[in-house]
């Protein structure tokens, strides 16, 4: 039990009433029976406080959350006794999630309850633990508190931000996934399998025109196409010290599993079938499957991985996925490149390239771009920009080598990794590369 601010400032009054009777002592006996009356107050106060129930808390909160989205938790205080409880509560959400709504207020009626909501947005993947709730009870009249603990743990997971999969699956609902930055070259019936036969459309190429069949029915049939299925695409996502970089809220590794999750939706709903695999650190392993229950195995194979201060060993992780995966696949190999990475890169890239077909997706840092767009007004600043700029240019001339050696790639800032490597993959199928 400790003093309220409503107990000091009573003292404060006493001791300035007690000062008043210095100069003024025929004011001491009201002093002195002001002084005993507040005593005999402040301790019924206090034993009342000592009487009063213990609220019952209760939580609700999501089993599972998005990265970055703000969730809604929910704490029910049930007052079990005849008195009405004034208190102040604050829930002990994890460390890794951010509150702004914290410590609130409430009156709890007799033999009533009271419920608030507040939000929480997770600031990192994984499994996290609401602790317990504290609680600051208010005496009836307010001049104590007393502290009081609930146990009250529960336990939820963190997931990589699986929105942009369900806007997608939105926007393709209504074939608007251009409002995504996604594009289709191809027309319909131009893909590389058959897929049927149907009647002659003003548009259709005369390649498309099936002469036996029009001959038979005496009318011009066309061939109808569609792009590959039962293929493979595998993810091969660096998780060494690069992907630690931020630029924003995320950090690069966490760009590259939103973007990893995007991919494979589109990739399952195309009828290919997906696997992952991560290098320099916690190696993971995921085979190829299809389905769309896949999704939900990907999300409980990768949302707690976390980046580490390791270097990655491209050649290692080359070498390991050659041994796991022998039918020919699109493999996606998410980094974060550097000048000094081709010694070790290309051997790897060549290595895979001798069985499947081989897409470097690098994330170019944003701080490296608005350096180059700041205008110069010094010295220093014009020594940054040269600096920047020679970096830039040897780390092209990695993207160089990387063609030279027929190696697809892409250099991108994370925030545009997603939709570079949905339409990247959607022009590799209609291309027939794979």
């Amino acid at each position: 039990m400790i003093p309220a601010p409503r107990l000091l400032w009573l003292i404060t009054l006493l001791l300035a009433l007690g000062l008043l009777c210095i100069p003024l002592p025929a004011l001491a006996t009201g002093w002195w029976v002001l002084f005993a009356t507040s005593g005999l107050l402040l301790l019924a106060d206090a034993w009342l406080l000592t009487r009063l129930p213990i609220p019952v808390a209760r939580r609700r909160v999501p089993t599972s959350l998005p990265l970055g989205v703000a969730a809604k938790v929910q704490l029910r205080l049930s007052n079990p006794g005849h008195r009405s409880v004034k208190l102040e509560v604050f829930d002990h959400h994890p460390t890794a999630m951010q509150s702004q709504e914290l410590p609130q207020r409430a009156t709890l009626p007799p033999d009533g309850f009271s419920s608030f909501t507040y939000t929480a947005t997770p600031l990192m993947r994984g499994d996290l633990v609401f602790r317990g709730v504290q609680l600051r009870l208010f005496s009836p009249l307010s001049f104590w508190r007393y502290q009081r603990w609930i146990e009250l743990e529960e336990h939820v997971r963190v997931y990589p931000n699986f929105a942009p999969v369900a806007k997608y699956t939105l926007l393709a609902t209504d074939n608007r996934l251009s409002q995504m930055g996604i594009r289709r070259h191809r027309k319909r019936g131009e893909g590389q399998d058959f897929h049927q036969l149907r009647e002659y459309r003003q548009g259709d190429a005369l390649r498309q025109i099936d002469w036996k069949s029009s001959a038979r029915v005496r009318k011009l049939i066309s061939r109808e196409y569609q792009e590959e299925r039962d293929q493979e695409i595998i993810f091969l996502l660096d998780s060494g010290h690069r992907m630690l970089a931020r630029d924003d809220e995320l950090s690069h590794f966490d760009h590259s599993l939103n973007a990893v999750l995007l991919l494979a939706y589109v990739a399952l709903r195309q009828g290919d079938a997906v696997g992952f695999a991560t290098f320099g650190g916690d190696a993971r392993w995921l085979p190829p499957f299809k389905g769309q229950a896949l999704i939900h195995r990907l999300l409980n194979t990768l949302y707690d991985i976390q980046p580490n201060t390791l270097a990655p060993d491209y050649s290692e992780a080359a070498t390991q996925l050659l041994l796991r995966q022998k039918k020919r696949a699109l493999i996606v190999m998410i980094t974060n490149l550097r000048d000094e990475d081709p010694e070790d890169l290309l051997p790897a890239i060549q290595l895979l390239r001798q069985r499947h077909l081989v897409l470097v997706a690098s994330m170019r840092e944003l701080a490296l771009d608005l350096d180059l767009e700041r205008p110069i007004n010094d010295f220093n600043q014009a020594l940054r920009h040269a600096a920047t700029r020679d970096y830039m240019n040897r780390r092209n001339q990695v993207m160089d080598k990387l063609q030279s050696h027929k190696a697809l790639y892409l250099d991108v800032p994370p925030q545009e990794l997603s939709v570079a490597l949905v339409n990247r993959y959607l022009d590799i199928k209609s291309s027939g590369q794979l």
